[in-house]
């Protein structure tokens, strides 16, 4: 059982909605409750408790008895919270050790309250932020040792990761050194975030980013309840941006010269080349158990890539080999205190294009080539480099001798950029560059980055036959250009959230809305076969063109259309019948233009112009869709 302990002035929940079907009943007019001046126990109860209801019970009594006396209070909050465990009981031996809990304290004359099990629930709490007043625990049964509860395999290279000492300094566009703690944040507010985000290296999540209401809100994105945590649902909106993000990240890598791959999802985990690159990354994977073998979901396309350029007959004369996968899934077991909308998943869409290189001359050359690919691809998504910070991760050694590379790259920025150097190589890679957005809540992400990786050529036995006529090893890039497509669309959510709380108006792209242009008929009896009419002659056009033909009053609708972020409205009543010009309503713009219909179509199509083009997502009259996210 894990146990979170926070001493509080108050706390204040409200019960939403049922997460599980046999959630706890709560009567109608107690979905609120509040409690003043308590000690608050977050509480995930495991599965290896399960098979002792009645000792979990006991523990967990023992310890809130000892922590309530040290903050000299009698009220208790029990509250269920899943959050502080990957390895959770199930429902009903859960409900049978909190219930237990309960009782004992009572007995013990406690006042206590228990929120209701199995329901999302909102919170306010009030932390009383003495030494004492957050606390946490870890309870697990008789004869287990503490360090197997919930125990995972984590790779070397995750412990490492904890461990790695590194120095911190902000690299200027002259490349200037200065020391992180010494440097004038003033005029970049968002890196000074960026490099304490990192050198603190809390990933946990306390707050929901801005992000969040927003895809449930624009019928985007959701949490799946009925699959693991880190696994979403998109709506058909969502899946349409997410189809246009992946086609348009493609047909960039395919332009840079990428070969597009397909590859398996899982490997074996006893493959003597996969458990040794195991342990030289960062991640954490999912595991399955198929006909007595032990296999972990891939965390990137590298398995499948490596192992299809170790078959392949490579000469220096094909180099660098490009080699590219939209991988739909990678999988990462993130821990679930970190997990967070679509900030970061355990199972998301990864474009990963890989280049072997002839040598290290060949790879920083090479290197440079992608970070324009990286640079224009964000671009592409109205990403720029005022929306993200840059951080270079490299070891000293690399540096030293190649400071005149990094310097390019800042330069290439345009502005500073965090820089970590290592005193000695943990992983396979020399140097690392990775594009990062700063949210609401303070948290960064990484979208595009690079890797020169020096170990895997030989690693896998990947080999091509140099000019000398000798079989050589690559060095190889490991380029993400737009880091996960989950995280594009989450950073753009971010950015239109902030613009949002500076009072500006919010929009996607023109190429991902939506809907490009929505038509509102003045009287749906009347004006909707015009409507439909040029409804037709727009999507001719590869225009994503509805009619919101519902009987609410005009400014109901054109209002409704504004909560969409619909970027051009078009009101036809009795005058446009009459008339070749239409009043054209341009959100962004805050202003209506009488443009004739060739005209609006023409300044869609050239602003759209290179981007790829997917026909509407759901009926085109409003009358027929579904809803999918119950939102007041």
């Amino acid at each position: 059982m894990k146990l979170l302990l926070i001493h509080s002035n108050f706390i204040e929940y409200e019960a939403k909605k049922k997460a599980l079907k046999n959630a706890e009943p709560v009567a109608k007019g107690k979905e609120k409750d509040r409690m003043e001046e308590c000690l608050v126990v977050f509480t995930a109860v495991e599965k290896i408790d399960e098979n002792n209801i009645l000792g979990a019970a006991q523990k967990a009594f023992e310890e809130i008895k000892k922590d309530s006396a040290q903050v000299n209070t009698k009220n208790i909050l029990l509250y269920p919270y899943a959050h502080l465990s990957p390895n959770l009981a199930k429902p009903d031996p859960a409900v049978k050790i909190m219930k237990k809990t309960e009782e004992l304290l009572k007995k013990a004359g406690f006042k206590v309250k228990r929120a209701p099990f199995g329901w999302y629930k909102a919170f306010n709490i009030s932390c009383k932020g003495h030494p004492l007043s957050e606390l946490s625990s870890t309870l697990v049964p008789e004869g287990v040792a503490k360090e197997e509860a919930g125990k995972e395999v984590v790779s070397e290279a995750v412990k490492a990761e904890e461990k790695l000492k590194s120095q911190w300094y902000i690299m200027d566009v002259n490349g200037k050194l200065y020391d992180v703690g010494k440097f004038d944040f003033s005029k970049h507010p968002k890196l000074k975030t960026f490099a304490f985000y990192e050198k603190e290296k809390d990933r946990k999540s306390v707050k929901e980013p801005s992000h969040i209401a927003l895809m449930k809100k624009l019928e985007l994105v959701d949490y799946e309840p009925g699959s693991d945590s880190g696994n979403l649902r998109f709506y058909p909106k969502g899946r349409l941006i997410k189809k246009l993000l992946e086609e348009f990240v493609t047909d960039k890598v395919v332009e840079y010269g990428g070969v597009e791959l397909e590859t398996p999802i899982m490997y074996d985990m006893k493959h003597p080349t996969f458990e040794r690159y195991l342990h030289k990354f960062p991640a954490r994977q999912y595991q399955i158990v198929s006909d007595k073998k032990t296999f972990f979901l891939r965390f990137s396309a590298c398995f499948g890539q490596f192992l299809i350029a170790h078959d392949a007959i490579i000469s220096y004369k094909d180099l660098p080999l490009k080699l590219y996968e939209l991988t739909r899934y990678s999988f990462r077991k993130e821990q679930t205190g970190e997990l967070s909308g679509l900030r970061r998943l355990r199972a998301f869409t990864m474009p990963d294009v890989h280049a072997m290189c002839a040598d290290l001359k060949q790879a920083k050359e090479e290197f440079k080539v992608r970070f324009d690919l990286s640079m224009n691809v964000l671009k592409g998504c109205d990403l720029l480099p005022e929306n993200y910070e840059m951080g270079l991760r490299v070891t000293k050694d690399f540096y030293e001798k190649n400071k005149k590379l990094l310097e390019e790259l800042v330069k290439k920025f345009g502005k500073p950029v965090l820089l970590e150097v290592w005193a000695e190589r943990k992983f396979y890679f020399l140097l690392k560059y990775d594009f990062n957005i700063i949210d609401s809540v303070g948290k960064a992400a990484a979208l595009s980055t690079d890797q020169i990786d020096v170990e895997n050529g030989e690693r896998y036995n990947i080999n091509f036959t140099d000019k000398d006529g000798k079989k050589k090893h690559p060095i190889i890039l490991h380029c993400s250009p737009s880091g996960a497509i989950e995280r594009v669309i989450y950073a753009l959510l971010e950015m239109q959230a902030e613009k949002m709380k500076k009072g500006e108006v919010p929009d996607f792209p023109l190429w991902l809305s939506p809907t490009q242009i929505r038509l509102i008929p003045v009287s749906p009896e009347k004006h909707l076969n015009k409507c439909l009419e040029l409804a037709d002659e727009i999507f001719r056009q590869n225009i994503r063109v509805d009619i919101d033909d519902e009987t609410e009053t005009i400014s109901k609708r054109v209002r409704q259309a504004e909560k969409e972020w619909v970027p051009y409205i078009v009101v036809i009543g009795e005058e446009e019948l009459k008339s070749t010009k239409l009043k054209v309503r341009i959100r962004d713009k805050k202003e209506t233009r009488a443009v004739s219909k060739e005209e609006l179509i023409n300044e869609i199509k050239e602003k759209t112009k290179g981007f790829p083009y997917k026909p509407l997502p759901l009926p085109r009259l409003l009358s027929k869709r579904p809803r999918f996210v119950a939102i007041e």
